[in-house]
């Protein structure tokens, strides 16, 4: 059975992709620190604990485990963190892939699918985003994603690798089977945030402004659910296995939903209203971000199939409400 590394697979997207692999027929080895991955995720496959900058452990786990691909989730990923760590930002994402690339050469992987953002297209300067788009970062975060591209094209010229770097919109959602969900500390993401006001958990939730060109003044985001993503990790890998070589995907739906559209769907699926209250912009927040999924489609064979807002929200739901202890509208008796 082949084998392939997973940086990062104890966090919320790697888990699910090891989750794939591994229902693939291929063996995921989660490589992660720990320092914000749960080690609870850890169950579809052997487990190194290591950093991503120690290249000499990181390229003796690659020829322990006689790994074929690498899927390089691990990075600093909380937006404000990035702009008041940015020295820690470079350190981890961009000096962080560096060490993933060289433990490649090292170890003789040629094949890598890296975790990409659509950060790196910065403020859109028309939506719906294709990958023809320019790359403009507006925050540390997608600074540090564009170079980590940057690299990896570079590095993939000199030395004969193949990639797909796979731009993320909006994760969101949960785990079909209820094993694995969002557990970010602090949480900064919409859904799970809007599951716990719902679920009286702590205060109202924050909606960063009202005023937006929308037509009910809130922003607009394309969601594509965490089974989908990792579903599409797949794909990357079959695609390079079919002869792709340098390859970059936008990962959405092609649909996009405001603040309120999704605390609207919050409140459908667990019958709780969601309080709230309106506070000022964030800085860097555009009125609308939605995706081009297209290339994908044409490139990958991929196509998200769990995308529906109300979908994803469900699914976030029941995965929270497990470990929450609260029944949600039409769930009594689901195994």
């Amino acid at each position: 059975m082949a084998s392939v590394l997973v940086t990062g697979g104890a966090g919320y997207v790697g888990a699910h992709a090891a989750k794939a692999l591994a229902r693939g027929g291929i063996t995921p080895v989660v490589f992660d620190n720990l320092s914000t991955g749960h080690r609870h995720n850890i169950r579809f496959g052997p487990f190194e604990e290591g950093d991503i900058r120690d290249t000499p452990r990181l390229a003796g786990v690659m020829q322990s485990h006689a790994v074929t691909a690498v899927l390089h989730f691990a990075a600093s990923i909380e937006v404000a963190n990035g702009e008041q760590s940015p020295a820690a930002f470079q350190d981890n994402n961009v000096a962080g892939t560096q060490s993933v690339l060289e433990a490649m050469r090292i170890s003789g992987v040629k094949q890598l699918v890296f975790s990409s953002t659509a950060a790196v297209y910065g403020a859109p300067k028309y939506t719906p985003i294709d990958e023809r788009h320019p790359c403009n970062p507006v925050n540390v975060y997608g600074e540090t994603k564009r170079e980590a591209e940057r690299r990896i094209h570079d590095f993939a010229a000199a030395h004969g690798v193949q990639y797909v770097c796979l731009r993320y919109f909006n994760a969101a959602g949960a785990d079909l089977d209820g094993e694995i969900g969002e557990e970010h500390e602090p949480e900064t993401h919409l859904i799970p945030n809007a599951l716990k006001a719902a679920a009286g958990r702590g205060g109202p939730m924050k909606l960063y402004g009202g005023d937006y060109d929308t037509p009910d003044g809130s922003c607009v985001r394309d969601y594509v659910h965490v089974h989908d993503l990792a579903a599409a990790h797949l794909a990357a890998l079959a695609a390079l296995e079919g002869g792709a070589r340098a390859l970059a995907c936008n990962l959405g739906s092609g649909r996009g939903h405001s603040v309120r559209e999704v605390l609207d769907a919050v409140e459908t699926v667990t019958g709780r209203p969601v309080p709230f209250e309106i506070a000022p912009r964030r800085a860097g927040d555009v009125p609308v971000l939605t995706a081009d999924p297209s290339f994908a489609r044409r490139a990958l064979g991929f196509t998200g199939t769990h995308s529906a807002l109300e979908a994803i929200v469900r699914d976030a739901a029941r995965f929270h409400a497990a470990r929450w202890g609260m029944a949600l509208p039409g769930e009594a008796g689901r195994s």
